[in-house]
């Protein structure tokens, strides 16, 4: 795959590193992690965990302690290739693209739109959409991406543990994903949907950066149908009923279209979401599903809004990756937006 594959779309994979670490027992495919905090099952204890790899499905063995890592941590999948794996550059980075963004009239968001390509091209613009939640008191983000890599039908819900990412591990919140799938049968466990996948670790650089201390709910939907996209709306306003949730939707829009195609394809969505028509979006997703590789997702994120008081919805920021690399024959688009 080549560079500019790598860093302008959607689709990537990522490399591993094979580093040993003496403390863990080796039974499958490794994975590279910059130094993380293992959550035990003790609320009041930690292990620090310097750089190794850790492989999937092995155990951390450390005096009674046994941590399942494989069940509890998700490895960075993408650090070092699609942004910074250095907290200090990261947050340069981060701060850099804040700094450009034009969003402080925006009232306080109850959702966001924002890309997830690589931080260079589409960070410019997906820091529109999170400076419009920066310290806001949120007490959780619901996170809602495509699946690239692993075909699926319904959501893939990641329901415990932490992300980790250059800043230190993001924490899942427990209690909030097992309400998300106490309503709704689509969401489910599968954890090789978010082994390799993108769509949601690109939206942690700012997270965890922006709002830190806010855990998350990850999920990924698989084949994105109406029943899916609505299902997961209604379930996700039933479950932050009472509590100051931000929700995420993650997508970036049409792919490899000159710059006018792509700006004139990628009007339809964002005609749609300023008019929070989640049922309009929908249906012109239906017609033509290249609009937007996280459509599905946005479709649930615009549903559960409304159904949570949202009124209205405001496009902060487009672009493509052409601004980036002054090709126009090829680009992917990118939106930010803020729905309240």
């Amino acid at each position: 795959m080549s560079a500019s594959c790598l860093v302008k779309s959607c689709f990537s994979s990522s490399d591993s590193s094979s580093c040993a670490s003496a403390a863990m027992r080796s039974t499958s495919a490794t994975v590279s992690v910059v130094g993380i905090h293992a959550i035990l099952s003790s609320e009041s204890s930690k292990i620090q965990v310097p750089r190794s790899t850790f492989q999937l499905g092995t155990n951390l063995e450390l005096g009674a302690w046994t941590l399942e890592l494989g069940t509890w941590l998700r490895p960075a999948a993408v650090a070092g290739t699609w942004y910074p794996a250095s907290a200090d550059r990261l947050a340069r980075d981060v701060d850099g693209y804040v700094a450009r963004a034009d969003a402080d009239d925006v009232p306080a968001p109850l959702a966001i739109v924002a890309p997830h390509a690589g931080l260079k091209y589409s960070g410019p613009v997906a820091a529109f959409a999170y400076r419009a939640v920066s310290a806001r008191p949120y007490s959780a983000a619901l996170l809602v991406g495509p699946s690239h890599f692993v075909r699926f039908n319904g959501v893939s819900i990641w329901p415990r543990g932490a992300w980790q990412t250059p800043f230190g591990p993001v924490q899942v919140d427990e209690k909030l994903a097992q309400a998300i799938r106490a309503v709704s049968p689509e969401v489910v466990e599968n954890r090789e949907a978010h082994g390799r996948e993108h769509s949601l670790e690109m939206q942690l650089p700012f997270i965890a950066y922006l709002l830190p201390g806010v855990p998350i709910v990850p999920m990924v939907m698989g084949h994105q149908s109406r029943e899916t996209a609505f299902g997961l709306g209604d379930a996700m306003a039933r479950a932050v009923i009472g509590n100051t949730v931000l929700l995420v939707a993650s997508s970036d829009l049409s792919h490899y279209q000159d710059a006018r195609t792509a700006a004139k394809m990628d009007s339809v969505v964002l005609q749609h979401v300023e008019q929070l028509d989640a049922d309009g979006l929908m249906q012109a997703l239906e017609e033509e599903p290249h609009h937007a590789c996280g459509g599905g997702p946005m479709v649930a994120v615009m549903h559960a809004a409304r159904q949570s008081g949202a009124t209205n919805a405001r496009v902060l920021k487009y672009g493509d990756s052409g601004d980036v690399s002054g090709d126009k024959s090829a680009v992917v688009g990118y939106m930010a937006a803020a729905i309240w």
